[in-house]
């Protein structure tokens, strides 16, 4: 297996340098831009194995170029940002972004994020095998495509959303509790408030409604979610 691929956009050029360093140690490959269009087209041109963004950048923000990957790619995303608030994490996880890391924080902290992720990816792709995936209700979701289809049309989920659906899906008719989510959708440990997957949850169910889907995600009050056939 080739090296991974990594880049790496903040405005800060200090920033961007003592990542890179840290990063190549690791034995990755790792380009660095100072703004969200240039890694934005870069991207394009050569798609990375993972970004690592900051929010505040000049002309594209973080918050836009998370979404603009996610419409064409299902890419790690990690935001490292000064801002800390639980909105702007919940901003950041709704868009798309796998985890959201605050400044400052340790080069061996992002390094041991970054591992988790590519360690998630490839045990995904274990439980892959070449399955067809999992077929509930009216719904088909496929983890070899990272899709949930109704009658064969994709329903339009996101990376994350899909990713939420797939592990409730994996769980099915057992309530999944909102901390259990966080941290095996996200990999966080409870450092986020719970909005974020109610938020993600309330967007699949208008997806799945939309759709014409019977597929239901049941609230279970004060813990979680369940993921229930529908009649």
């Amino acid at each position: 297996m080739g090296k991974k691929l990594i880049y790496v956009a903040d405005d800060e050029v200090n920033i961007c340098n003592i990542i890179k360093s840290f990063l190549i140690k690791e034995g990755y490959e790792v380009e660095v831009f100072n703004n969200g269009k240039s890694i934005y087209e870069a991207f394009i041109a050569k798609p990375a194995d993972m970004l690592i963004i900051d929010i505040m950048m000049p002309g594209v923000d973080g918050y836009s170029l998370c979404s603009q990957v996610r419409q064409m790619s299902g890419v790690p995303v990690i935001i490292v940002s000064a801002k800390d608030t639980d909105p702007d994490k919940i901003a950041g996880l709704t868009l798309g972004c796998d985890d959201y890391l605050t400044k400052p924080f340790s080069p061996m902290e992002l390094i041991a994020r970054i591992k988790s992720i590519f360690r998630r990816i490839e045990l995904d792709k274990m439980h892959i095998g070449t399955g067809e995936g999992i077929k509930l209700s009216d719904i088909s979701i496929n983890n070899n495509t990272k899709k949930a289809e109704f009658d064969g049309k994709d329903i339009g989920l996101t990376g994350m959303e899909f990713s939420l659906l797939y592990y409730l899906a994996v769980n099915k008719d057992r309530a999944v509790s909102r901390s259990e989510l966080l941290d095996k959708v996200w990999g966080f440990e409870n450092e986020v408030e719970t909005r974020a997957t109610d938020d993600m949850v309330k967007r699949i169910r208008k997806k799945l409604l939309e759709s014409g889907s019977t597929l239901k995600i049941e609230t279970v009050w004060g813990f979680g979610f369940r993921l229930m056939d529908g009649e």
